[in-house]
């Protein structure tokens, strides 16, 4: 069994400007820099078989390049109990038609809809009882965060293993997106 997702990976440089945030806030888990990626579609738990159809489905899609900006921070979770830190991206009509045509691909394929709404980020941390106060400033400070506008040239069929350390990423497949 694999564990997969479908998402945008992102260049070592965007990765080190998302790597310069991740720090000063007590009670995160900080993802590791290599892992920082753009979640289109979690899979979960997938055969093989279902994978290789996975793969097919995702390789006949067909979609136009673009251009994302990452921009502000915030948590997932109650404003007491906050559960995940991350970095927000601007709207963008070419992302959310990537993503919808990749859900109708994997609906086609026979996986369930997608029941959560597509809320694009990037996961920064995990948080553990972090300090309110400190996380208060933390997302003060970096509400202004927001990288250049950076080019989209494709999407990735992503596995992830748990380990002690933490997941570790590894890319199935990459389709690339059309000029």
């Amino acid at each position: 069994m694999l564990r997969l997702f479908v998402g945008v990976v992102f260049p070592p440089e965007l990765k080190l400007q998302l790597s310069l945030l991740c720090s000063g806030m007590p009670g995160a888990k900080w993802v590791d820099p290599g892992n920082f990626h753009l979640t289109l579609r979690f899979i979960g738990e997938t055969g093989e078989a279902v994978a290789a159809d996975i793969d097919e489905a995702l390789a006949r899609l067909r979609a136009r390049r673009f251009t994302l900006q990452l921009a502000g921070t915030g948590v997932f979770g109650s404003a007491d109990r906050p559960r995940s830190l991350w970095v927000g991206v601007d709207r963008s009509p070419e992302l959310v038609a990537l993503r919808d045509k990749i859900e109708h691909a994997l609906v086609r394929v026979g996986l369930p809809p997608e029941p959560r709404k597509f809320s694009p980020h990037i996961t920064l941390a995990r948080l553990r009882e972090p300090a309110l106060d400190k996380l208060s400033g933390f997302l003060a400070a970096h509400a202004q965060f927001r990288t250049a506008p950076y080019p989209v040239e494709g999407f990735s069929l992503i596995a992830s293993f748990q380990t002690k350390a933490g997941s570790v990423y590894e890319d199935q497949a990459d389709y690339p997106l059309l000029y």
